[in-house]
């Protein structure tokens, strides 16, 4: 149960109250004080375990174009989505001329 609210802590960003109501809530018993010290405590290793799980990126990405009119003005639209389907953004032609600017 310990490592299940460090856990959340780490992996949810929650706040060590909302951590103490969740526990309630499965009848557990604990002060958000004791949960503070348990993060404290086992937090950094629950947080290195959840980096070194986490996929990595894939290299190769895919880039997209299509442009459409808008009030008679042409505009391009961009999208670099990822191998796995994520996508990583998606710039107007206006957008990247104010970036520029």
């Amino acid at each position: 149960m310990i490592m299940n609210a460090a856990w959340l802590c780490a992996r949810f960003t929650l706040s060590f109250r909302n951590v103490e109501e969740m526990l309630a809530e499965r009848g557990v018993d604990v002060s958000n004080e004791a949960v503070r010290r348990w993060f404290l405590k086992f937090g950094r290793l629950i947080a290195c375990n959840l980096r070194r799980s986490r996929p990595q990126p894939s290299p190769r990405w895919h880039l997209g174009e299509m442009v459409i009119k808008i009030r008679g003005r042409r505009h391009w639209l961009w999208r670099a989505v990822r191998d796995e389907g994520e996508v990583l953004d998606c710039p107007s032609s206006e957008h990247l001329a104010q970036l520029a600017a």
